[in-house]
């Protein structure tokens, strides 16, 4: 009989770096930094019978004696925020916010088959009718999982691990620049559907899924400000799926991913959308950070299809699609005290020409994360992935095993000067502000006090360029400062 043994593994994180499953190196076991985020559910892997994190010292599991094909967990995350000056169109004085998140896990495991939930309440405390609210601040009292699964590391005794997922369920791909299960935001992405995983331990990775996304109720400020509650749904009109394949050490230590994402975007009874029906096709090639060595991450995006320009019902016309992604980075890590590490970066995200062509040229980011690349989301979220140009210098120091400091240094100008800086809802049609933003400096400190707690400040200031200034219906010259604290338990 043939049989297959597991290699064991490791998963870095250096900094906001997420290296895979498909790198994961044989006979080492060490662990990387969960996010300061509410991330048990992910904590373990099916197919490679092992944690990708370290379990928290003060865990339910031993204090309850609970039987091993039982898990349980619960996380508890606060964070103050507050922000002087306003970067959105009409925005007026400052602003602040207590973000509560609180996150239940238990799943069941029966040899081959798991069946797990996740219950998440996410809220807020000190926001009125002038804050910036949406769905991506609330979300109380809802469920962000609900599955059932069947693993076989040596499936049908072929040496590949496979895994199949159905449910509801959080997806977390490659540089989850494009679908992520959100970090620092304090609502999570989710999808109803099918996960396809196949694993050659070492060489090749492959994820296949198709879902509909789970639209997060309430949307409206008013309705969020009344703590109404609304379970959310995936109406069925709205559908996700794609392919995501990674290559491990191609040449040199060099790793790659390929992927390929469908979007295809309906109205639902409960609300309208902008009908996006996007092919995205991209490939990343990187080479993880080490000590006394340069490393480098490429990421090239290409996106088609058609999308209406505005979500009214009104609206019926389709616009073609076309826009592009570019990141890249070049580290290195010195081999001395605190383990520095300095890294340049540059982004560029298109935006539409011409907003009155026909054509849509503005890149759409899909489900990713920003916050790793663009700064503190949160109330801030100053920057995402849609017509900008930005390069950036990071520098990354531990003073102590269990403390580490990061410094990034950011400029931004519009890739489109008649297009709009999305996040802001600023846009000179005629083209004739100047499109120079502004830069933007970020200092985080964060403090692992051990597996179970963990502590985390930033501090962020835009130095507003011409466009945040005099664009038309920009709010006061002021430069904007962010910071927070926030605390992370674990059980």
């Amino acid at each position: 009989m043939k049989t297959h043994k597991v290699p064991h593994a490791v998963l870095g994180m250096v900094t906001t770096t997420f290296i895979t499953q498909a790198t994961l190196a044989e006979d080492k076991k060490t662990y990387a930094q969960p996010p300061v985020a509410a991330f048990e559910s992910q904590m373990s892997d099916a197919l490679l019978g092992n944690g990708k994190y370290e379990k928290p010292v003060w865990n339910l599991h031993n204090a309850l004696n609970l039987p091993k094909w039982l898990s349980l967990s619960v996380e508890q995350r606060t964070r103050y925020e507050t922000m002087a000056g306003r970067f959105n169109a009409g925005g007026v004085g400052g602003d602040q916010q207590i973000a509560l998140q609180t996150d239940a896990f238990l799943e069941a495991r029966f040899n081959h088959f798991r069946a797990g939930v996740e219950f998440l309440d996410a809220r807020q405390l000190g926001s009125d009718s002038g804050s910036v609210l949406n769905n991506t601040h609330v979300d109380e009292a809802d469920f962000i999982q609900g599955y059932v699964a069947w693993a076989d590391q040596n499936a049908f005794y072929s040496g590949l691990g496979t895994e199949v997922i159905a449910g509801r369920q959080t997806l977390n791909f490659g540089s989850r620049r494009l679908v992520a299960r959100n970090a620092m935001r304090n609502t999570i992405n989710s999808f109803d559907g099918l996960r396809l995983r196949i694993l050659d331990y070492g060489n090749v990775a492959l994820n296949a899924f198709v879902t509909m996304p789970v639209n997060r109720y309430p949307t409206s400020a008013e309705a969020i400000l009344n703590e109404e509650h609304d379970f959310d749904t995936a109406d069925g009109k709205t559908w996700f799926s794609g392919g995501f394949l990674e290559l491990t050490n191609l040449w040199q230590g060099i790793n790659a991913e390929v992927y390929l994402y469908h979007l295809d975007e309906g109205d639902s009874a409960e609300s309208q959308t902008r009908n996006r029906r996007y092919f995205t096709p991209g490939v990343r090639l990187y080479l993880k950070p080490a000590k006394a060595k340069f490393d480098f991450q490429s990421e090239t995006i290409g996106q088609l299809g058609t999308v209406r320009a505005t979500a009214a019902a009104t609206d019926g016309k389709d616009l073609d699609h076309e826009a592009w992604y570019q990141h890249v980075d070049v580290g290195y890590t010195f081999d001395a005290p605190w383990k520095p590490r300095f890294a340049f970066e540059y982004d560029y995200a298109s935006g539409d020409k011409n907003p009155t062509d026909g054509n849509d040229e503005r890149f759409d980011t899909l489900y990713g994360a920003r916050r790793f690349e663009f700064g503190a989301t949160g109330m801030y979220g100053a920057f995402a992935r849609s017509n900008i140009s930005s390069p950036s210098y990071r520098i990354t120091v531990a003073p102590l095993s269990n403390l580490q400091v990061g410094l990034n240094h950011r400029f931004h100008w519009l890739a489109e000067s008649k297009d709009a800086w999305t996040t802001s809802g600023l846009q000179d049609k005629t083209g004739k502000t100047d499109d120079y933003i502004g830069h933007q400096i970020e200092l985080t400190t964060r403090w692992d006090v051990n597996s179970s707690l963990n502590f985390e400040t930033g501090w962020t200031h835009l130095f507003k360029g011409e466009f945040a200034k005099n664009a038309p219906k920009a709010p006061d010259t002021q430069d904007v400062d962010y910071f927070y604290a926030q605390s992370m338990l674990r059980f």
